[in-house]
Formats: C-alpha cells, sequence, structure tokens
C-alpha cells in the first residue's frame, strides 16, 4: 500500500511538473475567447467541492435553461467576490441534462487585475461588453449577465436581496438584437458569504478599487477572513421571458427595454423574496 501510495504521488508531481513546462512554452490552447480546458479541469475539483460540499447548492428550475441553442440568463450579483456566477455556471455543467459551459460576464475593473482577469477567462467568463455577448448568442452559446454590476457585489448586508437597479437595461438590448430568450436566475445564500458590514471608501480610492469591504472576518483576520462563510445556497431558475418576437429593431425601443427590464427584475426580487428565514449551517 506504501509503494503504491508513493507511485501515485510520483504520477501526480510528474502530471503537475508536465503541466507547469507546457504552459511556460504556450503549448496549449484555448477558444477564440481564451476559455482553457485544462484550466477548466484543474478548478473542476475545487468548484464541486464548494456546489456539493460546502456551501449544498439546491436548484430548482433548470429545465428552463435550453439544451440546445442562445439563452441569455439575468442573475441577482451578490458576496463581494463573484462566486454566485461560478456556481450558476457549475449547476449548468454539473446538472443540467446537457451538461452545457456558460459564459459569464465580469465586471470591466477585473480587467485590471493581473492575475484574476487571465483566470476568469480561461474559466470561459468574457468581459462584461455588448459586443461579446451578442457574439456568443449568435453562437448559440449561453451567457450569463449580472445588471446590479458592482452595486450588487458591493452591497452591505443589511440591504441583502433587495436588488439595485439594473443599470439601463442594456443586457436587454442585447438579448432584443440576438433573439435570445431572457432567463431570470435568483441566486439565495452568495449573501451570506462575505457578511459586509461596511465600505472602507477611503481605502477602496487609494487601492482603486470600486469597494473595499469590511467583513466579521477581514481584514481582521487577514488572509483568513477571505474564506467564505459556508452559508446554505439555492439557485433558482425562472421560466424564459421570449424576445425574438420583438425582433431586432425593438432593442432601440426605449419603452420594450424598460418594460422587459422591470419584468426580469420583478421576477427575481420576487423570488428572492421567498427565500428562507436562516441560510448558516450552525
Amino acid at each position: 500500500m506504501e509503494d503504491l501510495s508513493k507511485l501515485v504521488a510520483f504520477y501526480q508531481l510528474r502530471e503537475t511538473q508536465d503541466f507547469i513546462l507546457r504552459r511556460i512554452k504556450g503549448e496549449y490552447q484555448t477558444d477564440p475567447y481564451g476559455l482553457d480546458p485544462e484550466i477548466i479541469e484543474l478548478m473542476r475539483p475545487l468548484l464541486h467541492f464548494f456546489y456539493r460540499t460546502y456551501w449544498r447548492v439546491k436548484v430548482e428550475g433548470l429545465e428552463h435553461v435550453p439544451a440546445t441553442g442562445r439563452g441569455l440568463l439575468v442573475a441577482n450579483h451578490s458576496g463581494v467576490l463573484p462566486w454566485d456566477g461560478a456556481m450558476i455556471a457549475t449547476a449548468i455543467a454539473e446538472d443540467h441534462p446537457a451538461k452545457r459551459v456558460m459564459r459569464n460576464t465580469f465586471l470591466h475593473w477585473f480587467s485590471e487585475l493581473p492575475f484574476v482577469s487571465p483566470l476568469f477567462v480561461s474559466l470561459g467568463c468574457i468581459p462584461g461588453l455588448p459586443e461579446n455577448a451578442i457574439r456568443l448568442l449568435e453562437e448559440d452559446q449561453l451567457v450569463c449577465s449580472f445588471p446590479e454590476g458592482v452595486k450588487g457585489v458591493g452591497k452591505l448586508y443589511k440591504d441583502r436581496y433587495q436588488l439595485a437597479r439594473f443599470g439601463r437595461g442594456g443586457f436587454v438590448q442585447v438579448a432584443l438584437k440576438t433573439g435570445a430568450p431572457l432567463i431570470p436566475v435568483a441566486v439565495v445564500g452568495a449573501e451570506e458569504t462575505y457578511p459586509m458590514l461596511a465600505n472602507a471608501k477611503p481605502l477602496a480610492r487609494l487601492l482603486k478599487l470600486p469597494y473595499f469591504p469590511i467583513t466579521p472576518f477581514f481584514p481582521l483576520l487577514g488572509p483568513l477572513g477571505t474564506i467564505p462563510v459556508p452559508s446554505r445556497w439555492k439557485i433558482t431558475f425562472c421560466p424564459p421571458i421570449p424576445t425574438a418576437t420583438y425582433g431586432p429593431a425593438a432593442a432601440d425601443d426605449p419603452l420594450i427595454v424598460f418594460e422587459l427590464a422591470e419584468k426580469v427584475r420583478s421576477t427575481i426580487q420576487a423570488t428572492l423574496n421567498q427565500r428562507p428565514k436562516t441560510r448558516w449551517p450552525f
């Protein structure tokens, strides 16, 4: 048994060494958007652990996510760090019958972070620009948008599960231009992963960040304070809202854009309002 353990450890070390050497030499492939299958496989066990064991994510309504063709998922955003997008993508990759890849959009300021942005891109995420989403949807892929943006992830704990304003409805214009159905997604549990008690705005300005979170554990515990709390999660995929019947020209009609944006927003908020009183595991 000891010899077997040593053999397994040797092969793991060798595989790791080969992986690093291939990366240094540039001997790896990505899709046109930077998605790297090797990095996804490397991260899959960690995401699986968070999804199945740590947060014990419960999922409802996956049948509303199309097995083929385009779809624009629209979700609430919260939790200081974007674990919600990762868990939505994991739900579709692991529990959807079609095991589809979903492309999360991420905020522009993440593009300025030297290590975070490349990791996001290699995992299949894309900068949150309309042209990126339109191109992917025209290729019949799944895209997830977070219209609350930084107002969502930087939300104080006292304001949890109250949706921030949805911007100017850019996500609706993207759906109308491509005829993609809008699929509202309500995520419960992410608000508790990093209960944000305050925003240290002077520090945020100094570090050129949109917010600097003060939680019960960060920055008090240093790096340990970045470990998310093991809250219980529930992700609900709501029935799709069709857009193809409006036609692409409707993207320039502010009344239609506003109406559809409010319909998505009210659907998500109503679902969030049905959440249980507590999601703490202890």
